[in-house]
Parts: structure tokens; sequence; C-alpha cells
């Protein structure tokens, strides 16, 4: 068996090697427009050989599309155009309306599978890819209605040979929910490094002063903005209205501070408190 993977950097790397633990003679290829990380994902054994997007879109059996979500826009009708019949395009992007309903118009839909793998780390690139990455995670698969019952059951069983849980949403679904818990946290964290950057000048003092906490809640400002661009444009509406509801409990926080009003601050924080006991839930099932 031949698969290619369209982008290979941290989730399409991930993907390969996490695969090749249990499918050592499946061949893997690798598509990229940067000839670094052609370099990189060769040298770590992510990809055996580099070709075209044409070249691998003729051989490969499954093709896992996991460039920035713009290009899997670009890509992807022409993708279908070109696809042998019997083979199956999956994308990892993490936003899905957008690039279901460009799927939809095209004769060839049930061919393809909309994927979002709930993993990741602040590094991008086939450098920082590790075969562990997508275990015990979870994975939305959208509109599975329309994907043909064998590419279906070939991106669901590779997922779980991967170590991931399957869940299902529409792609209306998928966009508001993902704007909450996963969007508006990157944005949290890069307006986070902004805040303190413009204000600290001295660099320095920054990692003196740095605690554990800062750094944490600041990590995912590290984040590809290449990667991340796309995404809050094309999910726009949905992370508009998470922000739109995010500044307002800001400005609420802040009223209480200014009025000395500790009763409203505990309050925040004890319902906010709340979270780890629903995401200790979450962990142990």
């Amino acid at each position: 068996m031949v698969i290619s993977i369209i982008g290979v950097g941290l989730l399409g790397g991930s993907f390969a090697l996490g695969l090749r633990e249990k499918y050592p003679h499946v061949k893997f290829i690798g598509v990229d427009a940067s000839v670094v990380n052609q370099k990189i994902a060769l040298a770590k054994g992510i990809v055996d050989e580099i070709a075209t997007l044409d070249e691998a879109l003729s051989i490969s059996e499954l093709n896992v599309l996991a460039t920035p979500v713009d290009v899997i826009n670009t890509l992807l009708p022409d993708m279908l155009d070109k696809l042998p019949e019997g083979a199956t395009i999956m994308d990892l992007g993490s936003t899905k309306e957008l690039i279901c309903s460009l799927a939809d118009n095209h004769p060839k839909r049930n061919q393809f599978v909309a994927v979002h793998p709930m993993a990741g780390t602040e590094n991008s690139g086939p450098g920082a890819a590790f075969k562990e990455l997508l275990e015990n995670k979870n994975v939305i698969i959208c509109g599975k209605e329309k994907s043909h019952p064998d590419s279906l059951g070939l991106v669901e069983a590779f997922l779980r040979d991967v170590g991931m849980k399957i869940h299902y949403m529409t792609p209306v679904e998928h966009d508001l929910h993902l704007a909450y818990v996963s969007h508006l946290s990157h944005i949290s964290s890069f307006a986070l490094g902004l805040t303190v950057l413009d204000k600290e000048r001295d660099e320095r003092a920054i990692f003196d002063m740095a605690s554990t906490g800062f750094s944490s809640t600041v990590r995912l400002a590290k984040s590809s903005p290449q990667m991340w661009a796309p995404i809050f444009d094309q999910n726009k509406q949905n992370v508009s209205k998470a922000l739109e509801d995010y500044i307002e409990l800001l400005k609420k926080f802040k009223n209480a501070i200014d009025d000395r009003d500790t009763d409203t601050s505990l309050s925040f924080m004890n319902r906010a408190n709340d979270i780890g006991r629903i995401l200790a839930g979450i962990e142990k099932k």
C-alpha cells in the first residue's frame, strides 16, 4: 500500500510515524513545497521518497492532506479532479465548514473524509513530529455520511491504529465548538504574549521573572502564525463571537477588581475552577 503525506509537518509527519509502527511495509510518499521539510522528512524516516503532488495522487491509495487550511482549500478541488477511482483523500484541517462545502460540490465527494485530530504542540514542521503525538487523543470526523463506506472505513481503521478516539460532528458543529475550545485559547495566548512584550521592553526581565504559570499560559503563542491566521479567517464568525463573549467576561473581571469587589472575583474563579472537574472526567473516559 502507498500513502502520501501532503504537507510533511507536525501532524502529517506524526500520523505517518505512528502508522509505521503498525504497517512497516507501507510505502510513504512526501509532498511538500519546502525543500528543507523534504530533507528532514526523509532523514527522520517519515517518508520513503519525495514526489510531486500529481505523482503521489496517481499511485497512492490514501492521500493525507496536512497543509494549512488555506492551502487545503486551494488543493482539494484539483486533487479530487485527479483522484483515481478507489483512492481516498483525508484532510487534517482545523476548520471544517468551508473545506467540506468545497468537497460537497464535487462528484467525487464520497472519496473524501474530513478529519480533525485534536492533537498538536506549539512546535511545527517535520522536525517536531513524533509517533506518540496522536495516541489517546480525540479525533473528529465531519460529514461521515457523505463518505463512501470503504473510504470512511479505511480512515477510521488508520486513526484507531495510531491510538485515536473517534467522534463525529457536522462541519457547522465542529467549527462552533472549536472556536471556543481551541481557536480562542490560541488567540488568548497570542494576545497575552503581545501584552507582556509591549509592556516589558527588557527581554531579560521577562525570562527572569516568568513563572511556570506564565510559561504554560503563553505556550501557544509560539504556534505557527502561517497555520493559525487562515484558521481564524475561515472560522471568523464563530471566532468573533467567542472573542466577544471572552472580552465581555474580561470587562466584568476588570470591573470587579477596580471596585475591590472580591465576592464577585471569587465567584468568577470558583465557577472557573469547575473546568478542572470537567476535564478530569473527560480524561477518565
